[in-house]
């Protein structure tokens, strides 16, 4: 299957749901490459923006557990991407 490039951004409005949140991107470690947080306390939410290549299927298996979260909302965007033969990388968005 085709792995591509793409961003899941996360919105925490329940800070209990932290620690499962946590979990579940450690779980998925294999297809993250960067993680970043930011808490916009005036607004009492996290913002967190992760930075993947995965398949499709695996993408969208952490989206939807994220998503399953109480308090959290979750969207994902996706590169275009292929890797061709000469092992450079070249995505379109």
């Amino acid at each position: 299957m085709e792995k591509r490039i793409g961003v899941i951004a996360i919105l925490v409005q329940d800070k209990a749901s932290i620690p499962k949140l946590n979990a579940i991107i450690s779980s998925h470690c294999d297809i993250v490459l960067g993680r970043q947080g930011m808490p916009l306390r005036d607004r009492r939410v996290n913002v967190i923006s992760l930075i993947v290549e995965g398949t499709t299927d695996q993408i969208g298996a952490a989206t939807g557990k994220i998503g399953r979260l109480p308090g959290v909302q979750v969207k994902s965007v996706l590169t275009n991407y292929k890797e061709d033969g000469d092992d450079r990388n070249s995505a379109t968005a």
